[in-house]
């Protein structure tokens, strides 16, 4: 599948609108809006009940993004939102009092909040300082105490674009027998995700934003010693071994992580990602992130050519994801001037935040750095 080919999916695009706001919320392409349209058919009188349907999208969609975090479907559990995948982590472990979480000044609040609601178990948070938008690994080790349960990080932050170095981190987390926590709602669709080789115990991660899905499914993986430890606090009538004996009425779990899909799912909404997904399976990650990180490069060169400094002006690549953050007196303003150019880009805590896809080209690039220079000027 070549890019050309790729953008011709994306209607947006022959509206010649740049978009750079895929840490937001990403556009639709054309597997989305056909798959949109069967689904409609079937529940408006073609298949009304589509349950059998809704199976094989679900079953698809879970193989697919297994593929991608390399690890296997029986793994991943569908969810609704990051928030509360970080929840089932958060209230399923056995805290004890002086247990300690590392988070980080940086996180987005789905990654703090869940943990924060602990203390009322006598847990306590150990917040990370980040510099100039970094989070140093040798500032979360010296934050591991003995009383260090669980240690969380966006792979990818939301505000800065900083990447982690998970693999580093998971190595880290594993020296300690600490459980390793990962937000990728950043990173996932973005660069190459192998759970097992960065050790890490729970992640999860949302649809709508570089997946170019839909809002309100998010999934969550967990390897299966720590789902032993999990006490599950919500179970549902799909939770259990054979379901559909209604009458039963045994609280059986599931060995595997569907044990924590308790009822009706966001099937439109995974039907839809199973439609996307074909995408980043068919073009394939490790030519999605060279793209990406090419673009980031490029994007924050250009930047500095026209004197305007990006947060990670002065990391590695290896640090970089797709997003792209700078810190201007007038970012709202300016935001409303590239709006009205057709350039698409977000403002987070007076910041202007640019997130390029794989699809986006150096011209495009070339075009929004010609609009802001304009506007400074």
């Amino acid at each position: 599948m070549t890019l050309e080919e790729v953008r011709n999916l994306f209607p947006h695009l022959r509206m010649n609108k740049i978009y750079f706001n895929h840490a937001s919320i990403g556009p639709w392409c054309e597997y989305a809006l056909k798959r949109i349209d069967e689904y409609t058919k079937q529940r408006s009188g073609e298949v009304i009940e589509n349950y059998n349907y809704f199976l094989k999208w679900s079953a698809s969609a879970k193989k697919k993004l297994a593929l991608l975090l390399r690890t296997t479907p029986e793994r991943i559990a569908w969810i609704d939102n990051v928030s509360n995948g970080l929840n089932i982590l958060a209230q399923g472990l056995n805290w004890k009092d002086g247990d300690r979480i590392i988070l980080n000044d940086l996180e987005f609040p789905s990654n703090v909040y869940p943990f924060l609601n602990l203390k009322k178990y006598g847990v306590e948070i150990d917040f990370v300082k980040s510099k100039n938008g970094i989070i140093d690994i040798n500032d979360i080790e010296k934050a591991i105490t003995s009383k260090t349960k669980l240690l969380s990080i966006s792979h990818v932050q939301f505000l800065t674009g900083y990447r982690a170095d998970i693999d580093a981190i998971g190595e880290l987390c594993k020296k300690h027998n600490i459980i390793f926590c990962v937000d990728a709602i950043q990173s996932a669709g973005v660069i190459e995700i192998d759970v097992n080789k960065s050790q890490i115990d729970f992640l999860a991660g949302g649809t709508q934003k570089w997946f170019m899905s839909s809002e309100g499914l998010a999934y969550i993986y967990l390897n299966e010693s720590l789902q032993e430890r999990i006490e599950q606090k919500f179970v549902g009538w799909t939770s259990v071994k054979n379901a559909w004996n209604l009458l039963d009425y045994k609280l059986v779990l599931k060995n595997s992580a569907d044990r924590f899909q308790n009822g009706t799912l966001n099937s439109l909404g995974i039907a839809i990602f199973d439609s996307v997904l074909d995408l980043f399976v068919d073009f394939g990650m490790s030519n999605i992130e060279r793209n990406i990180i090419n673009n980031t490069n490029y994007f924050i060169e250009k930047l500095l050519e026209i004197g305007l400094n990006p947060v990670l002006a002065n990391v590695p690549s290896g640090n970089r994801a797709g997003i792209v953050t700078i810190k201007l007196s007038e970012a709202e303003q300016i935001f409303d001037k590239l709006e009205a150019n057709n350039i698409h880009c977000a403002v987070r805590e007076g910041m202007l935040r640019f997130s390029p896809h794989f699809y986006n080209t150096k011209n495009e690039i070339d075009r929004v750095i010609e609009i802001l220079k304009n506007i400074i000027e």
